[in-house]
């Protein structure tokens, strides 16, 4: 049987996703739970509590305000070491992390290991995204590999499965970021702390419902930030 399982699903504005990616990775999945955290302004918090009712695996944390993608997966690790679960996964609410293949990340976890859905392997795809997004992606990433040096390749996909030693090792006290910059803090943390990471090829497709929440906001954070990092955690 699996080790218990969480997955922390971020969201914002999700009403036209989240019962459908909630039930997808409910039917599939054997000891696992999912945990929504919610800043929405719509619906979505509703129809994660009718969906409840029938369901005890399903939990939801609703937060006030726009609080940014980073700080609700942290919500979310806190929820987890605060119970018994063993792997602890992330992922976003819009299906651009296909669901189905959640169980090719958790069958190479481990207990003081961090696996990342890549997109940027050899067999890993991008579907939907305008040349000018897959550009900024390749150069973030190139980028925060210079800066940061621990060698993956994708340090902004949120599609990750944490054994729970690893989380473990985590000082959530020292992370400055609230949008997607906190992977990249994360990351670099845990690499400094000697978590083992595992890649894995994913096939990711850009949202076919909904708005999307990246921003440039979110661009510029990503950039300005990683110089960040690295110097907080190498005082």
């Amino acid at each position: 049987m699996r080790p218990k399982t969480l997955i922390i699903i971020p969201c914002y504005n999700e009403s036209e996703n989240i019962i459908r990616l909630v039930d997808i990775l409910l039917k599939e999945n054997e000891n696992t739970d999912v945990l929504v955290v919610d800043d929405s302004i719509d619906n979505t918090s509703d129809l994660v509590k009718q969906r409840q009712v029938n369901e005890p695996r399903l939990h939801l944390i609703k937060r006030n305000g726009k609080g940014g993608r980073g700080t609700a997966v942290l919500e979310g690790f806190k929820f987890a070491l605060a119970r018994d679960y063993k792997l602890i996964a992330e992922m976003d609410a819009d299906s651009s992390h296909n669901p189905h293949e959640f169980s090719s990340l958790v069958a190479v976890s481990g207990d003081n290991t961090l696996v990342i859905g890549s997109r940027d392997l050899k067999d890993s795809r991008i579907v939907g995204w305008p040349m000018n997004r897959i550009i900024f992606h390749k150069l973030a990433n190139f980028y925060a590999n210079i800066i940061l040096g621990i060698g993956i390749k994708d340090y902004t996909n949120g599609y990750r499965v944490y054994g729970r030693a690893a989380l473990e090792k985590l000082d959530m006290s020292k992370i400055k970021g609230i949008g997607y910059i906190v992977l990249s803090e994360i990351s670099y943390q845990l690499f400094k702390k000697g978590v083992k990471f595992v890649e894995i090829p994913t096939v990711f497709r850009n949202r076919s419902r909904g708005v999307s929440n990246f921003s440039l906001k979110e661009v510029k954070e990503a950039f300005t930030s990683v110089v960040r990092v690295r110097l907080n955690y190498n005082k």
